[in-house]
This record gives structure tokens, C-alpha cells and sequence, in this order.
């Protein structure tokens, strides 16, 4: 079946980034798998995406879980009998609150989404692309702005997001003798429903509230579909994509 095709994994693909990522990689023509915790919107991106010539399949997984992700990858394997392109980008996060309020089961929470998972999958990932032939393929791990500059009340998402840039730079070193190319995309105020609040005012450094500029979430499916296209051979390490305006660069 794909034979002539490059196959995809899309994790978080039910909503947001992950979800016109996944549809992007369809209309690319990918055979595309499409994972998340809820099947329904999973089923409901793939019938959005409208594409008849490229395989989509949505499977339920928790990224946290090592038997879910095991599960996934072996499923994966069965149908499609490789995997050439891993897109890391499931991510929860918590209200904002300032470190003396953040509950260990909060931390725990997002620890176990956004770097476990990424690490799980990547692990799964890695065993996959080994074993395969043609061997290898390339992981692309969403790393947000906050892989960069923290937002006020947000350590737990912050830390994992700075934690994902370490495990880029690892698993791009790791998989050099596989053939396995690993890069990261940091996201900043892509339109999505996670990003609705930016237009009447969020937080800011010097603690004040403030508008912030958003950008088409397409965009960022573009340049996802971009890395994953590239020859393996040659790597996008680290590229951050952005509202031209938002307040990232210059003094806080």
C-alpha cells in the first residue's frame, strides 16, 4: 500500500496545530496516522480533510502511557509496514499559577503529556525506523515558543518545552548512525482555539495585560509538511515560526 508513499504520525491530531498538520500531511498525499486520547475528533479531522487518494487511520492512544504508545507503534507497523515521518506535537498544559500553586499531580500531568510522550514515541519511533527498509525517517518535535521564553505562571509547560529542545538535540545526534533526522519547530500564537484569548489580552513579563497578534495556523502546517518532505540527508535542526508582531523579540 505505500509502496509509493511516505507514511506520517501525527500525535495530538484531534484539535489545533495537530489536527491542520495532520490534514496538511494528507493533502500532501502521506498516508496518515492520526492519534490522540479521543477517537471522535480524530475520525472528525480525516473527514475534514476531504482526501480520497491518501490512507488516513485515527487511533486512540495516551502518549504518557508506555503500553498505549507500544500499542500504537505495533499497529502502525501492521498496516503500513514502516513509518518515515513522526510529528511529536500532543501537548496539555495547566492554568496559570505561579510555582507555590502548582500541585504535583499538575506537574506530573503535563511532565507525563509533553516529554514523556515525546520521549515514548520517539523511542518507539526509533525502533521502527532502525528495522525498516529502506532504514530510517525523520521525528519532528513541536518545541512552542515557551522552548524559548517562559509565559508568567506557566513552569511545568515551560520546563517541558525547554526539556524538548534537549531531546531534539539528543535524538538528532542518537539517530545520525540510522539515518534518522530530527528537528524542531517552535510555534508562536498560531489561530486555534488554544489561542482565542490573545485577542482580549493575556499576561505579559512586566505584568500587565496585553493583546497579542496571531498568525494562520496553515502556516504552520506548511512548514511541518516542508521538514517532513526534505531528503534525509539534510535537516531543519531548530526553526522558529511566528506572528510577525507578537511581543518575542526585543526587551521584556
Amino acid at each position: 500500500m505505500t509502496a509509493d508513499r511516505k507514511v506520517a504520525l501525527v500525535t495530538g491530531a484531534g484539535s489545533g496545530i495537530g489536527k491542520h498538520a495532520a490534514m496538511a500531511l494528507l493533502n500532501a498525499g502521506y498516508a496518515t496516522v492520526l492519534t490522540g486520547r479521543r477517537l471522535r475528533p480524530l475520525e472528525d479531522t480525516i473527514k475534514e480533510a476531504a482526501v480520497t487518494d491518501a490512507p488516513a487511520l485515527a487511533l486512540s492512544c495516551d502518549v504518557g502511557s508506555p503500553d498505549d504508545v507500544a500499542g500504537l507503534f505495533s499497529k502502525i507497523e501492521q498496516k503500513f509496514g514502516r513509518l518515515d515521518v513522526l510529528f511529536n506535537n500532543a501537548g496539555t498544559n495547566v492554568p496559570p499559577l505561579t510555582l507555590d500553586e502548582i500541585s504535583p499531580e499538575q506537574w506530573r500531568t503535563v511532565v507525563d503529556v509533553n516529554l514523556t510522550g515525546a520521549f515514548l514515541c520517539s523511542r518507539e519511533a526509533f525502533r521502527l525506523m532502525k528495522r525498516q527498509d529502506p532504514m530510517g525517517g525523520r521525528i519532528i518535535n513541536n518545541g512552542s515558543i515557551s522552548a524559548q521564553s517562559p509565559r508568567p505562571g506557566s513552569a511545568p509547560y515551560t520546563a517541558t518545552k525547554h526539556a524538548i529542545t534537549g531531546l531534539t538535540k539528543s535524538t538528532s545526534l542518537d539517530g545520525r548512525p540510522f539515518n534518522i533526522a530530527c528537528g524542531q519547530i517552535d510555534i508562536g500564537n498560531a489561530a486555534t482555539d488554544m489561542t482565542t484569548a490573545m485577542a482580549v489580552g493575556v499576561p505579559q513579563a512586566n505584568g500587565t495585560m496585553a493583546v497579542e497578534p496571531t498568525m494562520d495556523v496553515k502556516h504552520v502546517a506548511d512548514a511541518v509538511v516542508h521538514m517532513a518532505g526534505l531528503p534525509l540527508d539534510v535537516n531543519i535542526q531548530f526553526v522558529t515560526i511566528m506572528a510577525t508582531k507578537m511581543p518575542l523579540v526585543g526587551r521584556g
